[in-house]
């Protein structure tokens, strides 16, 4: 795949110029070159200035954007404009209007409005990206691509139910086959030709956005969309390519974004992006974990932090400013854990309009004598201080959680047994037990090689392939260790329920079987009794939300429950089948018992910390190997912190080697390179 050739970590974000006359463009030019920006992301939402009419196509302002960063020495990330559609379109050609779940037809207004079954859609699109390749693809400013922005959301029109069918026939083959995969006899669901399927919405089975009382259809429709709409992106990628062979091409992802199956996307974008938008209150490993999933997209291959704010969102219900040295401490904590751009959501805020009050490099007064512009700035000269020494350079990592969208859709779209499952929270819960214990994580998920892995947490594994299954089989038999948890092996790709039951075809894998599940108020809550102790972790701990009844078949139990009518059943066990282990888990456990089990397991497996001795609060995270190596400490804490040194650190910012302890202030970071 080519890469972008950047020469150095890249540092920019978007810019919106057409806002603006162009006595502000040469204003913001001049404080980007002070602030060390170097790439900037336009042309983004510019369909109706590129073509004002449907025959009209007009590059006269692009070509005078293009030509003054290429001036000041700026590379270019083009966006293809087609984020939201013309008004002109929306008037001429109303099937480029989306239909919601309700069943009602949206007008022009906002954005990611667009139908991605539209034949106008599907025309106008590509057909505007290829005229800009055919224009700007050899031009020496230009690094990569930007299709679209964000693409999300489902449509529900005639167009889209006339597509699924397609892909439905393309799947199933027969009528037959669809009606056993999704157990239509239920309630009489049985269709006898292609046209009786219609879009599983608020109309037909969906009772809400997460449940529905046919879950084959509504999970095909959920896979449907998330291909739909990764066809309307190659449409656009195919039209640049046939000007520009060689391009780079990428869009903005989501991080854990629902709608779409990222790792599906993912072969076809030349490197991933995405935007990070973390919480005030939102822990630093769950940020760590939305990296990790980006950056496991690509088996490991750097990304781009293509979004980020430099203060302040606007759509949160309470959108506090980025405490001093926050920004930083973020943007370097995607660069730890594998990103090659650091970029910022926007560059001048908007004049007017739903982002006049989302946070910008340069805010609405235009100076430059501001703390966040000086942070800004700073922060700049840092990367250029860099300059290339982390660019390519890959996380290894010995320990790995699984992450599989098609799991989410399907545990979540079911009705029961529990409507406060939370899948991504389980999977947080899981590699925040890991992050804890300063472990190095890689996010995985159906496909991905787990060979160079010891120990694999598999949270909720929901739905299994038959590939999953001789994947975990392999794994364990060849000496991982493998750890699930309730509600794993439940459903084959049909989401129908294995018979037997669960775990289905890890069974013998995990040596047990499931009899029953409880479900009760997340309020409520049993206990986890260890029989023996596990490395540091002995006792009883809490467990709340769902509680599977199981029979062990060769497992041993290494903890019981300790309340209700099931106390002293298992709630812990281990199997031992070839080389390696498989533990399961079958409540949803408490932090401390899960910080102890996977510090155990991780111990049991031989996989070391990044770094010993650290103080909670602090990460620690290492990219490359060898003498290459990069070592970033992050602290997470509104306070200094001292962290002892195993070994002496050559300071890469400040030119010195540090060696014995090393102070961080609060929000603090050292990027050093170990010295043995």
């Amino acid at each position: 795949m080519p890469d972008p050739g950047f020469r150095k970590i890249s540092y920019g974000g978007d810019w919106n110029p057409e806002q603006w006359d162009c006595g502000v463009w040469h204003e913001d030019i001049r404080l980007f070159r002070e602030a060390g920006i170097d790439l900037l992301s336009i042309n983004i939402f510019a369909w109706t200035r590129l073509q004002p009419d449907e025959a009209t196509f007009d590059f006269a302002q692009l070509d005078e954007i293009v030509a003054l960063l290429h001036g000041n020495g700026m590379q270019v990330c083009l966006g293809t404009g087609t984020a939201a559609h013309p008004a002109w379109m929306a008037t001429r050609y109303p099937d480029i209007l989306r239909v919601d779940a309700q069943g009602r037809k949206r007008k022009f207004g906002n954005r990611h409005n667009s139908c991605p079954s539209s034949p106008t859609y599907r025309h106008f699109a590509p057909r505007l990206a290829g005229a800009l390749a055919q224009r700007y693809g050899q031009h020496p400013a230009l690094a990569l691509w930007h299709i679209s922005n964000e693409f999300s959301g489902t449509c529900y029109c005639g167009n889209c139910e006339i597509r699924f069918r397609e892909w439905l026939r393309a799947k199933y083959g027969s009528l037959d086959a669809l009606n056993h995969a999704w157990n239509a006899p239920f309630w009489n669901q049985t269709v006898t030709v292609w046209d009786e399927i219609v879009a599983p919405n608020a109309l037909t089975v969906q009772r809400d956005d997460r449940h529905t009382c046919m879950q084959g259809l509504s999970l095909d429709y959920l896979r449907f969309n998330s291909d739909n709409l990764l066809d309307s992106y190659l449409l656009e990628d195919r039209a640049i390519r046939e000007h520009q062979p060689n391009a780079v091409i990428t869009t903005n992802l989501m991080g854990a974004y629902r709608p779409i199956n990222y790792r599906a996307w993912a072969p076809h974008m030349d490197v991933i992006g995405w935007d990070s938008y973390p919480g005030r209150d939102q822990p630093a490993s769950r940020t760590a974990m939305l990296h990790g999933l980006m950056r496991g997209l690509k088996n490991g291959a750097p990304f781009l932090l293509m979004e980020q704010t430099p203060s302040q969102t606007n759509w949160q219900p309470h959108n506090a400013l980025k405490r001093p040295g926050v920004m930083r401490l973020q943007s370097l904590q995607a660069v730890a854990h594998g990103a090659d751009a650091v970029m910022f959501f926007q560059m001048r805020r908007s004049p007017g309009a739903g982002e006049k009050f989302h946070g910008a490099v340069i805010e609405h007064h235009g100076r430059s004598d501001t703390r966040v512009f000086r942070e800004v700035a700073a922060l700049g000269a840092e990367l250029r201080q860099l300059a290339d020494l982390t660019l390519g350079l890959r996380l290894s990592a010995r320990a790995a959680v699984w992450f599989d969208w098609e799991s989410w859709w399907a545990c979540e779209n079911s009705m029961g047994p529990s409507a406060a499952l939370d899948y991504v929270e389980e999977v947080w819960k899981v590699y925040d037990a890991l992050h804890a214990a300063n472990i190095a994580v890689d996010l995985v998920g159906p496909a991905s090689d787990l060979s160079g892995y010891r120990l694999l947490a598999a949270p909720v594994m929901y739905l299994l392939h038959p590939e999953d299954v001789t994947a975990l089989h392999g794994f364990v038999r060849g000496g991982g260790t493998l750890l699930t948890t309730f509600l794993s092996g439940v459903a084959d790709p049909s989401d129908r329920v294995f018979r037997g039951g669960a775990p289905g075809p890890l069974r013998d894998l995990l040596g047990l079987w499931v009899e029953e599940i409880d479900a009760l108020d997340p309020q409520v809550h049993n206990r986890i009794v260890l029989g023996q102790a596990l490395g540091e972790l002995s006792g009883s701990y809490s467990c709340n939300l769902l509680f599977e009844i199981i029979r062990t078949e060769g497992a041993e139990v290494m903890a019981t429950y300790g309340e209700d009518f099931y106390a002293g059943t298992p709630a812990l066990t281990r199997h031992r089948p070839g080389q390696g282990q498989a533990w399961h888990l079958a409540s949803s456990a408490e932090p401390a018992f899960l910080r102890g089990l996977l510090a155990h397991l991780c111990q049991e497996a031989g996989i070391e910390p990044t770094w010993p001795g650290l103080p909670q609060g602090v990460e620690a995270t290492m990219r490359g190997e060898g003498e290459a190596r990069v070592l970033f400490l992050l602290n997470h804490l509104e306070h200094e912190v001292t962290v002892p040194l195993a070994v002496p650190l050559r300071d890469l910012l400040a030119g010195v080697t540090v060696q014995g302890e090393v102070t961080l202030p609060g929000s603090g970071v050292l990027i050093a390179r170990p010295q043995s």
